[in-house]
């Protein structure tokens, strides 16, 4: 009797430990007395800075945040994302007072920002408040005034309507919050100099890189140990930007990196898809000192571990077909040698970028691609989709033909990959030419 006693007092006593510490993060959580700093009473509907200043720098802030990629040039809402719980729609948040942000004061404005808490409730962590709980007091007073400044949109949006039971309850949340929300302001490393620490501020900060290039877990929280190691992003993959030498960024020089955040290309790889539209909205207005910072901390950064691909030997027959191909439909862009375009089409040869996961060329080859447009380049290159013309054994072929030339080596492309991207995309398949009469 005395040792079950024992047993039960011990269990208690661990349940209330576990219950303290599920309060204490909760609290930690919810936290948001950082948002104080910000005016309670005004609505933004109400409110015009009329300091230029601030405006302005608001405008880089925006810039640095990516903003207007998911929530469109007048601030309306309505961009689709895709997630594995289902599609979210992006808010409006313009400042008009029915269906934009109009009637949250500045402090509100923080805390759904920073805190990931909007007027329907919890945000859902597409909204990378996650990264965002970084920014320092001064972008948000900035940021809120520079929003002062835009013209309210009418545009109502049901930001959830698409999401899968139970995902589409907001109060969800609060349990993936306590999983995976830390929030903490960004605090400098005083053993790092000052350029490194404001590349850091704006990787993991404004500009969220870990959010799209950072493998998740089943609940979609990031996984930490592979920070910025590459991850999924719908239909394509973000590739990995630490300083791996044949996975990710370790052959390109600091000044190749800033070349291509601020031009979409570094000169052999260009950016496509949802890296394109950060290169295009946001990237490509970042100033040189920034831009020189991001490239310092991305490169001080330790590399991954993915191994070196192994070589793919192709079948002779698939292999002669696939080079008559690729010269018949892909060199005259491309290049007979795999040279390209200087930063206007990728080239193939000496570009590790694409030797790795093969999603983004096969979504390229089936859907087609564009390059950003941008103030430096305004010709934006775009690639036509080849899913009518050929069928995923034959796009397989052509990328393990491309993957292993010019000196390549990568592994191999399987038709079924072809396949589970093409009805991923809703891509169309291979027309049927018609039998002869």
């Amino acid at each position: 009797m005395a040792k079950a006693k024992k047993i039960t007092y011990t269990f208690a006593a661990l349940a209330v430990v576990a219950a303290l510490g599920v309060t204490g993060r909760m609290w930690g959580v919810l936290d948001s007395a950082r948002s104080d700093v910000a005016d309670n009473k005004v609505q933004l509907a109400d409110f015009h800075s009329n300091d230029d200043a601030a405006i302005k720098r608001g405008e880089y802030v925006m810039r640095l945040a990516d903003c207007a990629a998911c929530h469109n040039a007048d601030f309306s809402g309505g961009y689709k994302i895709d997630t594995p719980f289902g599609a979210l729609l992006t808010s409006n948040i313009s400042p008009d007072r029915d269906t934009g942000i109009g009637n949250m004061t500045e402090r509100d404005f923080f805390n759904a920002v920073r805190q990931g808490r909007g007027k329907h409730g919890f945000l859902y962590p597409a909204m990378p408040y996650t990264a965002y709980t970084q920014m320092s007091d001064q972008d948000m007073h900035d940021l809120w005034a520079y929003f002062s400044a835009q013209k309210p949109v009418k545009n109502a949006i049901d930001e959830n309507a698409g999401m899968h039971f139970p995902y589409n309850i907001r109060l969800a949340m609060a349990g993936w919050n306590l999983l995976f929300f830390d929030n903490r302001a960004f605090q400098p490393q005083s053993a790092q100099n000052d350029e490194w620490n404001r590349g850091k501020y704006i990787v993991d900060g404004p500009a969220h890189c870990s959010v799209c290039h950072t493998a998740r877990n089943a609940l979609g929280g990031e996984i930490s140990s592979q920070y910025l190691q590459g991850g999924n992003l719908g239909s394509w993959y973000a590739p990995d930007i630490s300083p791996n030498p044949h996975a990710g960024i370790g052959k390109w020089t600091n000044e190749e990196i800033a070349d291509y955040l601020k031009t979409g290309s570094n000169g052999t790889s260009v950016a496509a898809g949802p890296m394109a539209e950060a290169v295009e909205h946001s990237t490509q207005y970042f100033n040189d000192q920034d831009l020189k910072a991001i490239a310092t901390y991305l490169r001080s950064l330790p590399a991954s571990t993915t191994p070196q691909p192994t070589h793919f030997a192709m079948n002779k027959t698939r292999h002669d077909l696939a080079a008559l191909r690729y010269e018949v439909d892909c060199s005259a862009c491309h290049g007979l040698a795999g040279e390209g375009i200087h930063g206007m089409v990728p080239a193939f040869a000496g570009n590790s970028a694409m030797l790795n996961d093969p999603t983004n060329m096969i979504h390229a080859l089936l859907d087609g691609a564009r390059a950003p447009h941008t103030a430096d380049r305004p010709t934006a290159a775009g690639m036509p989709a080849f899913a009518w013309k050929l069928n995923d054994q034959e796009m397989a072929d052509v990328l393990n033909y491309v993957r292993n030339s010019w000196g390549n080596q990568a592994g191999e492309v399987k038709a079924s990959d072809v396949t589970t991207l093409r009805q991923t995309t809703g891509a169309g398949d291979k027309l049927k030419t018609p039998a002869m009469k």
